[in-house]
């Protein structure tokens, strides 16, 4: 375990990693400070677009955590940054949330709201507002060849007591049921999203860990981008899951709550 202690930056997921719902996981809050403690930092990293950064630092704020901006890079962020690479203030039809919208206009994006018009990118968030219409729109703009993004792939977001909300990769699904295309993924598993972390903090890979609960997205993200990560069971993937899993985690967990003491 000697190997926790080498790393400096922990890449956190959120949901089901350091709370469920509106409840901290027992241990989170004495976990991140004992980072802190020990001269080290934390970037929470989420694929829950349906929340913008600050969003997110209400509901931590509200959760008894006090965080500042720059310590949450979500994936909407992850979008919004590669987007800005292609075409600066492109025209998106975009599927997502009010804080989301707000994330993609502030970043200077212009959000089409109805159909037959001239569209750049249809994107997929976690959309908690979804309609029929909208989801109809967006089907006909993809059909008709719009590059379709999506936020983040995760079928399902982790409630307590062991229930789930379906999430943005549930969408996409149904979308391509229905138009026989997938989209290009910009947040977890993608090593990209390590990878824009590290340039826009200047961090050094090698001094990461990713922390999370989901194979698929969190362990996989760090496989991908070539950083130790920890598997913890307090979320999504249960202990039953990972043994029947081909996707290995470097350490695994009950909770961050298990890892305070080998930081």
């Amino acid at each position: 375990m000697n190997t926790l202690k080498e790393k400096t930056v922990y890449l956190l997921d959120m949901d089901g990693t350091i709370f469920l719902g509106e409840e901290l996981i027992e241990g989170s809050k004495e976990f991140l400070a004992r980072i802190k403690s020990e001269g080290k930092r934390y970037i929470f990293l989420t694929n829950n677009s349906s929340k913008n950064k600050s969003a997110y630092v209400d509901k931590l704020t509200r959760l008894g955590l006090h965080i500042a901006e720059e310590e949450v890079f979500t994936s909407g962020e992850a979008t919004t940054i590669y987007l800005k690479k292609y075409k600066e203030g492109a025209k998106v039809f975009l599927l997502g949330t009010k804080s989301l919208e707000e994330e993609f206009e502030k970043a200077g994006f212009t959000l089409v709201k109805e159909r037959n018009q001239e569209v750049d990118y249809v994107v997929l968030g976690f959309d908690t507002t979804l309609t029929y219409e909208k989801l109809w729109i967006a089907c006909e703009y993809i059909s008709e060849g719009a590059t379709y993004i999506a936020t983040h792939p995760d079928f399902n977001c982790p409630l307590p007591n062991n229930k789930y909300m379906p999430d943005a990769g549930a969408m996409a699904a149904l979308i391509e049921a229905s138009t026989g295309k997938r989209p290009k993924v910009m947040g977890k598993p993608n090593k990209e999203v390590v990878e824009s972390i590290a340039l826009k903090y200047g961090l050094n890979k090698a001094d990461m860990i990713m922390v999370g609960d989901r194979l698929y997205t969190d362990i996989k993200t760090g496989i991908n981008a070539g950083i130790t990560t920890v598997l913890v069971y307090s979320g999504e993937t249960k202990k039953a899951d990972y043994q029947n899993s081909e996707t290995r985690a470097s350490y695994s967990f009950d909770s961050v709550k298990d890892m305070i003491g080998l930081l």
